[in-house]
């Protein structure tokens, strides 16, 4: 048995995930948010035990515990040292060397990396290399990395790319068609994101209908505020929407997709823009939330669309965009055998998922309703007579990184 960490380190934030390993058990999980200001917030949810219970801020229903408090936080360190002390004064962890290993969600690792990796001075100079290419997220993976090595020193270190399942892609898939100099020079190419989610339920599904993922050609929906669809053909990723950066592909919640290039030169020029302001407009003020005025969150937009046309709209160009996608890799792979929902619209938005589906129906994709509404968790929602079908499987990326810590560590 063995105590494993999953991180997901953010700028200004800091999410992580305690497994007992190999039982892959939660022992515990957490998020420190607005690291860096004085009034940090910290909530970590555990089973509850009888220092749970001694402890002011804690709350405790039935055999689950939350522990919740607001306080300065200087850095990642600082946060990283405050969770670490926290995970022993509510008896969750006896000791820091309990944690054998730490593995981290890195959002860029390029053509360097098709797999998960030990973490040495070479790797982390590689990834502070790849900042380029994700500003917003590499730097502050490097600096998760090294915030936790200096505290657990003799904890297996481990780097889980989100680009490196979408190695695979051939290269007509993800070069795009601009002078070949720019791909040898820059590496200007597509890299794809959300690749452990789709590695996740890709296997899941292949469990669910009871065949080897190697026989088997899927469309993984991740569907959420980031959202990505990838051609799963044999077990590897043979295309996705999200490209050189994560703003490509379908509407998302504030992120635009796909856009003429022209267009946005033609709106900087219009709107007198920098670049750094059109892409702030791009990633943080398009998507559902440009479209319609209302808000990013797909639940407003569902209690607003009967009285409000442009909240209408937002649902209905975001059902259309991945419905291109799925009838594009369908296409592309000559068929599939079944549609993956996950993530928080995926998982959780059943109306979505029919909204999808009755557009596919000449594919012979068909869901069962009374399968489908009010489906939260892993399921068949087909109906009995489909064709292609299509599954709910709720992503567990945590899971992903503590399997491929533990693989690397044996």
């Amino acid at each position: 048995m063995a105590k494993i960490m999953a991180v997901n380190a953010g700028s200004s934030s800091l999410k992580f995930q305690l497994l007992e390993m190999p039982q892959e058990q939660v022992i515990a999980q957490g998020l420190i948010e607005r690291i860096g200001m004085d009034d940090a917030i910290v909530t970590i949810k555990f089973a509850a035990n009888d220092q749970a219970a001694k402890n002011a801020d804690v709350e405790v229903s039935g055999d689950k515990a939350k522990f919740k408090t607001v306080t300065a936080i200087k850095d990642h360190q600082v946060a990283i040292n405050l969770m670490l002390e926290k995970l022993s004064e509510l008896d969750i962890i006896q000791d820091f060397s309990e944690i054998v290993g730490v593995g981290h969600r890195v959002v860029a690792g390029g053509e360097y990396f098709d797999k998960s990796v030990l973490v040495n001075d070479d790797v982390l100079a590689k990834i502070d290399e790849l900042a380029d290419y994700a500003p917003l997220h590499n730097p502050a993976n490097a600096l998760g990395i090294r915030s936790f090595q200096k505290l657990l020193p003799d904890a297996t270190s481990v780097a889980v790319f989100d680009t490196s399942f979408h190695q695979t892609m051939p290269k007509v898939n993800y070069l795009y068609s601009l002078p070949y100099e720019y791909y040898e020079k820059y590496g200007a190419r597509k890299y794809g994101a959300h690749g452990t989610s789709h590695r996740y339920v890709a296997g899941r599904a292949a469990d669910i209908l009871g065949k080897d993922l190697k026989d088997l050609k899927l469309i993984t929906l991740h569907l959420g505020a980031g959202a990505s669809i990838t051609a799963v053909k044999g077990g590897k990723s043979f295309d996705t929407s999200m490209g050189f950066t994560p703003l490509a592909g379908v509407t998302m919640a504030t992120r635009s997709g796909d856009v003429d290039a022209s267009l946005v030169n033609f709106i900087q020029t219009k709107e007198n823009l920098s670049n750094e302001d059109m892409l702030t407009i791009l990633n943080k003020k398009s998507g559902l939330q440009g479209i319609s005025q209302v808000s990013s969150d797909m639940r407003d937009l569902l209690a607003a669309r009967k009285d409000n046309e442009q909240a209408d709209l937002a649902i209905k160009i975001f059902v259309d965009r991945v419905v291109r996608y799925i009838g594009q890799y369908i296409a592309e792979m000559g068929g599939a055998d079944a549609l993956v929902f996950t993530a928080g619209i995926g998982e959780n938005a059943d109306w979505v998922r029919e909204e999808v589906v009755d557009r596919l129906g000449y594919f012979g994709i068909k869901i069962d309703q009374d399968k489908n509404t009010g489906c939260r968790e892993e399921a068949d929602v087909s109906a009995a007579d489909a064709k292609i079908k299509t599954l709910v499987v709720p992503t567990d990326e945590e899971l992903m990184i503590a399997r491929d810590v533990q693989e690397l560590m044996a």
